[in-house]
């Protein structure tokens, strides 16, 4: 990890601190303290498997995807690409950093760039269609409830969406109607060239049209492989599945009861939406404050809401970073040189 990477993480783990101290300046410690001596411990262990689950399944994709290009590929070097990614998804704005650390950590096993490229492309197709899909049933189930608690906000997770949809429609597009979208992504960076050197421009178009050329070229291949498609979506489908129910369990931790799980779990998906259009990395602030005021109805005691959210923010944010942390001093292992499948 470089200083400036370094210096970031810091500053985000004292930001937590901030946000945490902030949350707990009208609550009494001695409520916080009453509240985890009573936890159910079995319930929030339940929520800490779930997000085991949700970074292990992840890990069991990129080992489907390379099954048949490295058998050699081991869980642990898989794994460790998940890991990473939530460390560096966690230290940058928008999680821009999560795709190039995955890169990395696949090539430190010795996979050919252009390969890990185009697997990690796929695994980010899939789960692109996996949020739309749950998004789309959770905007059906709680979009009402999110607009009366948070007003205005609201309207970040509806473009939170349309961010979402168009990513994977344009990846659509270019799986299925190739030609056109390179023609058409041509025709809409056109009016760059006003702005640029006639080098640069050149550059930056012949380099898109590579990776168009590459994704499409993957694209086939996957749609070839129906059954490996099909497993890696069912398995996307209950690795978002896990890390949606974390609040629900939390909450059954903390006694609360009478809870509506479908409520619960749309409610959740949407504050992930609402969290990845925060430009602060990790969504800091944003995310505490919409778990705090989504969640407020299920919760009566306010010592409870904010033990809530803080134990959720530990396993959905903390957890993956100092594991992506770990992540990076464990050695790879390495893949011999050959390459099958290609």
């Amino acid at each position: 990890m470089s200083r400036r990477n370094q210096i970031v993480l810091i500053v985000m783990l004292l930001v937590g601190i901030l946000i945490f101290g902030y949350s707990l300046r009208d609550v009494k410690l001695s409520a916080i303290f009453h509240d985890l001596a009573t936890l159910h411990w079995r319930w929030f262990l339940v929520a800490v498997i779930c997000i085991v689950l949700y970074l292990g399944l992840e890990g069991v994709v990129v080992k489907v995807f390379m099954a048949d290009r490295h058998p050699d590929f081991t869980f642990k070097n898989a794994l460790r690409v998940p890991l990473v990614e939530q460390l560096f998804n966690g230290i940058t704005p928008f999680s821009t950093g999560g795709q190039p650390a995955q890169l990395i950590a696949m090539m430190q096993s010795g996979v050919d760039a252009g390969q890990a490229s185009s697997v990690l492309l796929m695994k980010f197709v899939v789960f692109q269609a996996m949020i739309v899909i749950n998004f789309l049933f959770s905007l059906m189930i709680g979009f009402h409830y999110i607009a009366v608690k948070l007003h205005a906000l609201s309207l970040l997770v509806v473009f939170g969406f349309l961010i979402h949809l168009t990513v994977i429609v344009g990846l659509l597009m270019i799986m299925y109607w190739h030609g056109f979208t390179k023609r058409l992504v041509n025709l809409l960076i056109s009016p760059i060239k006003w702005f640029r050197s006639a080098e640069k421009f050149a550059a930056m178009k012949a380099n898109l049209d590579s990776k168009i050329d590459n994704f499409y070229q993957e694209s086939l291949r996957i749609k070839s492989e129906g059954v490996k498609l099909l497993e890696v979506v069912i398995l996307t489908f209950f690795q978002l599945l896990f890390y949606y129910l974390i609040p629900y369990f939390i909450m059954l931790s903390l006694g609360v009861h009478g809870l509506n799980l479908i409520m619960v779990t749309s409610l959740h998906i949407l504050i992930v939406m609402i969290i990845s259009l925060f430009p602060i990395p990790g969504g800091a602030g944003g995310a505490e404050y919409s778990f705090s005021v989504l969640f407020s109805s299920f919760i009566g005691a306010n010592s409870k809401l904010v033990l809530a959210m803080l134990l959720w923010r530990l396993l959905t944010y903390y957890f993956g970073m100092f594991a992506g942390m770990f992540a990076l001093v464990i050695k790879p292992d390495k893949i011999k040189s050959g390459q099958k499948g290609d």
